[in-house]
């Protein structure tokens, strides 16, 4: 029986969950709306992982697919069922969606052991206590992981049962080269008699740098879009949400609802969708959007002939083009795409002030592809879109370039800061810890900006007002003290020549 040593230090432990990425763990708010496996589907698959992971031993599973095929609502369905059985040890999700932090994997980790195995928390409360750089973001990874996970877990190297950690989406970690660190560090470290079984789980995509640490000892799961069983449960999928559809929409369905749709529309929708349940539940998104007849909707999608299943390019292209302006639409698209952390609908709503409503009208009509609760974050739905936006052959006469995503969002960003009046920008400077997001990203939107001439002369607006009453005011108002130490960083981060630098540079005599 596990318990909690009277002496564990508070304040360690305050440390540490001051550096933990709660974003990484799998049932976190901040990862709503969680992505499951609806009930009865992908049973083949749950129980051929779990008698793996019933094994007494030290197994790697590498579950790899295309973007779309479920492996996150796989893997958080497998997390839960652990952590329902006392099984799970540490989950990390990692997002696009999130701004997450390298130097947080291994302390999240820790995180997560000390609360499913309270009996190691005053290990690694030690761990932390006699070594004060140990959670710094500089410590090294291997340093963090022999500390505060592989010394701590030793001492339940006798238990029986075995215990599993999962990393979902590799593909969506920082770079190639911190996904094949990150896998050769878990793999290398927790196997062996000194420790409890643990099995570790990773999902990504068939990524050649991911394929090449793996280590040859895997369990490989790959899993396709032609899978019959992947295909029925598509097929369960559908079949169950076109009928709540129908239910709750008595006033178009009648009360009882009439049969719908047609077998051959069904049949037609479920060769469309492949075995790509992101194409399913983004077809539903679209079919049941409130304010549009579920039969207009669905004939829509059916109306362009597909030769191929799971053609998730055809259905973004088929959604982008219902818009009132899609061209505008997809750039504003572009611009929350290229955001570096998603914000909020009120923050994009003060961003894009200029284009309020392009903006609502765009959330209306990508709203199948867009998360938007109008409380939380707005967020793309899957991770393919931005893969689908970024490539020319794909999105075609909707591709935006990176550029001139960054352009529209430094532009933004300029205009914002200029827009304030002088007791605004007194109260936004005065408090350094809650920026809000144009005062910290402007200068790395412009650093990738494209040149065009709205954006130069809005540049030049900003460094003959803005900047400069900003320089002028840090060596004389205290209130503006840490602006002075902000604005030298920040400027020479933006630093281009395909910019007018010079208005800047000369002003603050560099």
């Amino acid at each position: 029986m596990d318990f909690v040593h009277p002496l564990s230090s508070s304040s360690s432990w305050n440390r540490l969950c001051n550096v933990v990425e709660y974003s990484g763990i799998f049932d976190s708010e901040y990862r709503q709306p969680h992505s499951r496996c609806m009930e009865n589907t992908r049973v083949g698959l749950r129980k051929s992982i779990t008698k793996v992971l019933d094994q007494r031993d030290w197994t790697t599973i590498w579950l790899n697919g295309l973007a779309g095929v479920g492996k996150t609502s796989i893997a958080f369905t497998i997390a839960e069922e652990m952590k329902a059985a006392k099984r799970l040890a540490a989950t990390f999700f990692f997002s696009h969606k999130r701004a997450q932090r390298a130097a947080a994997i291994i302390p999240t980790i820790a995180y997560q052991l000390a609360i499913a195995f309270p009996r190691i928390r005053e290990d690694i409360m030690k761990a932390i206590e006699n070594d004060d750089s140990l959670l710094s973001p500089g410590k090294s990874h291997a340093d963090q992981m022999q500390a505060l996970v592989i010394k701590p877990l030793q001492t339940l190297r006798f238990r029986e049962e075995p215990y599993v950690i999962i990393i979902d989406a590799l593909d969506e970690c920082f770079s190639w080269e911190e996904a094949a660190r990150l896998v050769a560090l878990l793999t290398d470290s927790l196997t062996g008699s000194a420790l409890p079984f643990i099995h570790v789980i990773f999902t990504s995509r068939p990524e050649a740098h991911i394929r090449a640490a793996i280590p040859s000892s895997v369990h490989d799961i790959l899993l396709t879009t032609r899978d019959e069983d992947t295909i029925q449960d598509v097929h369960l999928f559908l079949r169950a949400s076109l009928d709540k559809t129908r239910t709750i929409r008595p006033v178009v369905f009648g009360q009882p609802p009439i049969p719908w749709p047609s077998e051959d529309e069904f049949e037609t929708l479920v060769f469309k969708a492949g075995g790509l349940f992101v194409y399913a539940a983004m077809a539903m998104n679209f079919i049941s959007a409130a304010g549009h007849h579920p039969q207009e909707r669905l004939e829509l999608l059916l109306r362009e002939k597909s030769t191929v299943g799971a053609d998730i390019d055809q259905l973004y292209r088929q959604i982008i083009a219902t818009s009132e302006n899609p061209l505008v639409h997809c750039r504003m698209l572009a611009s929350i795409i290229h955001l570096f952390v998603p914000l909020p609908l009120a923050e994009l709503q003060e961003l894009f002030y200029a284009d309020k409503r392009s903006l609502a009208m765009m959330l209306e009509a990508f709203s199948p592809v867009i998360l938007n609760d109008g409380v939380g974050c707005v967020e793309i739905y899957h991770a393919s879109l931005r893969d689908f936006m970024s490539d020319p052959l794909r999105s075609k006469q909707y591709h935006i370039d990176s550029p001139s995503a960054h352009e529209h969002l430094a532009y933004r960003c300029l205009d914002f800061i200029t827009r304030q009046d002088s007791i605004r920008t007194r109260a936004i400077l005065a408090s350094p810890s809650s920026y809000p997001y144009p005062y910290t990203t402007w200068f790395f939107h412009l650093y990738q900006a494209y040149p065009s001439n709205k954006l130069r002369n809005l540049l030049a607006l900003f460094a003959n007002k803005t900047l400069r009453h900003w320089v002028h005011t840090s060596n004389t108002d205290e209130y503006y003290f840490n602006t002075a130490d902000f604005l030298p960083h920040t400027v020479r981060n933006a630093g281009r020549p395909c910019l007018s630098w010079v208005i800047i540079f000369n002003m603050l005599n560099y």
